[in-house]
């Protein structure tokens, strides 16, 4: 047990050393969930599976808190109403689950989080569209080389690592960083 703990702990140091390049895109992705923030904007976050659970977690850490007393912010997890996702899974296609949200939700200047380990999500890749068509910022935490969705959001943030627990391990790091990030430039009410 304490030789497979070593090894995972070592691969997961491995992909965050190979992640220290990414700062300066947090940053960039940071600015521009700070300046909608602050614009009276609203962030929506995306993702299946294990991404859909860190999108209703970082969702909970703009609207509660995160370091810091402050007031709260407009975040909300696409991936949080079963009936919703059921009823546009059933109506229409699973892959529209997203973009049929962000359609209802988005508009010019807010946010669109689409988190995808492999980067082969069809529907984090249409919501990503969705957003570009309604003038709505997209970020894309990506794995595993981007998939198909390399060169659809405004941000690409793609953890150079294949293996799916190693990569959103990194990622809950990056946007815990991510969250810091924005908090830092929020206004201190």
């Amino acid at each position: 047990m304490s030789d497979h703990f070593a090894q995972s702990l070592k691969r997961l140091n491995e992909a965050l050393t190979a992640s220290a390049g990414l700062g300066p895109l947090v940053e960039k992705a940071a600015k521009i969930v700070a300046d909608a923030l602050i614009a009276g904007n609203k962030l929506l976050i995306c993702g299946n599976g294990g991404s859909g659970a860190d999108a209703a977690h970082i969702a909970t850490e703009f609207t509660c808190r995160f370091n810091q007393d402050r007031r709260p912010y407009p975040a909300i997890s696409l991936t949080s109403d079963g009936g919703l996702l059921l009823a546009v899974g059933n109506d229409y296609e699973f892959q529209d689950v997203f973009s049929r949200q962000v359609k209802a939700f988005g508009k010019p200047g807010d946010v669109l989080i689409g988190l995808s380990t492999s980067g082969k999500s069809r529907n984090v890749l249409d919501a990503i569209e969705e957003a570009r068509r309604l003038k709505v910022h997209s970020i894309a935490f990506l794995g595993k080389g981007g998939g198909f969705t390399v060169g659809a959001a405004d941000v690409e943030i793609t953890v150079p690592h294949t293996e799916t627990a190693r990569v959103q391990e990194v990622q809950k790091f990056l946007l815990h960083v991510l969250c810091e990030m924005v908090e830092e430039k929020l206004p201190k009410e």
